[in-house]
């Protein structure tokens, strides 16, 4: 369970995230759904990590950046609870648990800074 990212529950908030990788799933239909997986998901204000990581559709705000795996970006999210587990209403089975999620990304950018190279490197051999 995710405490920490509970105790914000309905607040949207600013999170930073580094990109992982992209998966599928497949959706209530039986389609196939594009998600992207972000670790490290951290509150922008308080600068702690909330979750060590959340899976989200890879909507176009995501299509929008070039990500590569360890690309740090910056977003805006609500926190809103979802049930999660296993249901057999047949065998009266019902292991639903109550947990914490991110939803609704917005104003999704990468915050990578330029990564400089080093002055060797630029001189071409070994000092």
């Amino acid at each position: 369970m995710r405490k920490k990212l509970g105790e914000k529950e309905g607040e949207r908030k600013k999170f930073k995230a580094i990109f992982n990788r992209l998966g599928k799933k497949v959706n209530f239909k039986g389609y196939s759904e594009d998600t992207i997986l972000l670790t490290d998901v951290t509150d922008v204000e308080s600068n702690k990590v909330l979750t060590d990581h959340i899976w989200f559709g890879y909507t176009k705000g995501f299509e929008a950046i070039k990500l590569t795996k360890g690309t740090c970006i910056e977003f805006e999210a609500r926190v809103v609870t979802y049930r999660k587990g296993y249901v057999n209403s047949k065998y009266k089975i019902n292991k639903q648990t109550e947990d914490f999620k991110l939803s609704h990304p917005t104003k999704i950018k990468c915050i990578d800074p330029e990564v400089k190279p080093h002055p060797q490197s630029l001189s071409g051999g070994e000092v």
